[in-house]
């Protein structure tokens, strides 16, 4: 891969790293819930996880999609069930009690999990292989999985530390109430483009 088609997929891989998106709301609600250090596992499970799933989806993921479309419906069901399942647990997330959040953060594993069916992450999986991915074969797929692998923590580490610092507002049981049905309804909201692409 050429310098510059490398500068452009760690671009387009910030950007999508970046913007809003199941992985983001919720290292934003975890941020505010438990505070940055005990959200590290999250995030390194996003980070190592999704840049995995790019590098598996360059190996051939995406074209058993294509040959069995039936899959892709199935997951796309379970990805939406299981994130309306997330988004419920943030709704009703229990208020912190003398300064710690009740209840756990993602895991390293389970943020590495969640990957698996979190349809932005296989968008942009699907997208980064087929774009710039300069052949087929190991090399060209574990060199998009790198560049997500540069950019991805960078970009998702701003996302837990907003939530942080929102976590100063959160000390009211009722900001905090609000905060999270307010991530658990653009979690939910976050699912609509995928549903109707």
């Amino acid at each position: 891969m050429d310098i510059t088609l490398f500068l452009a997929l760690l671009s387009f891989a910030f950007v999508a790293s970046v913007t809003p998106g199941p992985n983001n709301l919720m290292l934003l609600a975890s941020g505010a819930n438990f505070g940055l250090r005990r959200t590290l596992p999250h995030m390194f499970g996003v980070s190592l996880g999704h840049s995995f799933m790019v590098f598996v989806v360059g190996l051939g993921l995406a074209t058993l999609f294509q040959t069995i479309p039936v899959l892709r419906r199935v997951m796309l069901v379970v990805s939406v069930l299981y994130m309306l399942w997330l988004a419920w647990k943030i709704a009703h997330a229990a208020p912190p009690r003398a300064g710690q959040a009740e209840g756990r953060p993602f895991t390293f594993l389970q943020a590495a999990a969640f990957q698996w069916v979190n349809p932005k992450a296989w968008i942009m999986a699907i997208g980064a292989q087929t774009t710039y991915a300069q052949g087929a074969g190991w090399t060209a797929a574990a060199l998009v999985g790198m560049g997500f692998l540069a950019v991805n923590l960078p970009a998702i580490t701003l996302w837990a530390w907003l939530g942080t610092e929102v976590r100063r507002l959160l000390s009211d049981q009722r900001r905090l109430v609000v905060f999270n049905w307010t991530m658990a309804l653009l979690l939910v909201a976050s699912l609509l483009p995928i549903l109707f692409h």
